[in-house]
């Protein structure tokens, strides 16, 4: 597999790919990329119908030169922290934000929340988001104000009465339970359009029919939820060789 950004020519052959409606996963294998590598690039440049492999380029250029610039302004630059490749991280984040933006997240919303999934620390204020990610404070509050509703990041203050963004493991099981319960409306709803239209219409039968589907996909995953929350908690345990080990056996 070779290494290193796409070429212009990679680029060209990927907007071909996409205009013959091929999956990514064939258009990686006949550019030997990964797939994942195809997905970040179509996805971070218009998504499959908007793709044009030359303004692809150019946004690949500027962002590399915005990176070197952006990195030397910041009073945090140093080695990065237990020895990671800088460029090897940039990449994850780029992948990780891209996987966000999939699921229907906004790219500021998705940018914020990864960059606190992946500090170690796992929270930062407002102004070191804005820092990391070179944005103004306003895009930064408007990316919190959604995550904050959705459960998916906690404040809280610190020492110096400042306001900290956190993402902890208890947050993730909060908003999986409130994802599943987001469809109780729904259920509601179509189960009120039944008695309306007829319990034995073809009509009625179709939204009984959903609102069962969804009633038992929501109580299925509140249930699994449930029984997987000390999974959040689990710490690796080290052996006597300091090599990490997974949480406790569930097998």
């Amino acid at each position: 597999m070779p290494g290193g950004r796409l070429t212009q020519q990679e680029r060209q052959q990927i907007a071909l790919g996409l205009a013959d409606s091929l999956p990514y996963a064939e258009i990686a294998r006949r550019l030997d990329r990964p797939t994942s590598t195809i997905t970040r690039e179509v996805m971070r440049n218009g998504g499959p119908t908007a793709y044009r492999s030359d303004l692809a380029h150019r946004a690949t250029e500027r962002r590399a030169q915005r990176r070197g610039p952006a990195a030397s302004r910041s009073p945090e630059s140093g080695p990065p922290p237990h020895g990671r490749d800088a460029e090897a991280v940039a990449d994850y984040e780029e992948t990780f934000t891209t996987v966000l933006m999939g699921s229907g997240l906004s790219k500021m919303t998705a940018r914020v929340l990864t960059c606190l999934f992946t500090t170690d620390e796992g929270s930062l204020t407002a102004s070191q988001l804005a820092q990391r990610l070179q944005v103004s404070p306003a895009s930064i509050s408007k990316a919190i104000a959604f995550l904050e509703g959705q459960s998916l990041v906690r404040r809280e203050r610190d020492e110096r009465r400042r306001d900290r963004y956190v993402v902890d493991d208890e947050l993730f099981f909060q908003a999986t339970i409130a994802s599943a319960r987001a469809n109780d409306q729904l259920v509601e709803t179509a189960r009120q359009g039944v008695a309306i239209l007829g319990p034995h219409t073809p009509a009625a039968t179709r939204l009984e029919n959903i609102a069962r589907f969804l009633d038992f996909i929501s109580e299925s995953i509140t249930r699994a939820a449930e029984q997987a929350r000390e999974v959040l908690h689990t710490k690796p345990v080290t052996t006597s060789g300091d090599t990490a080990q997974p949480g406790p056996d569930r097998g």
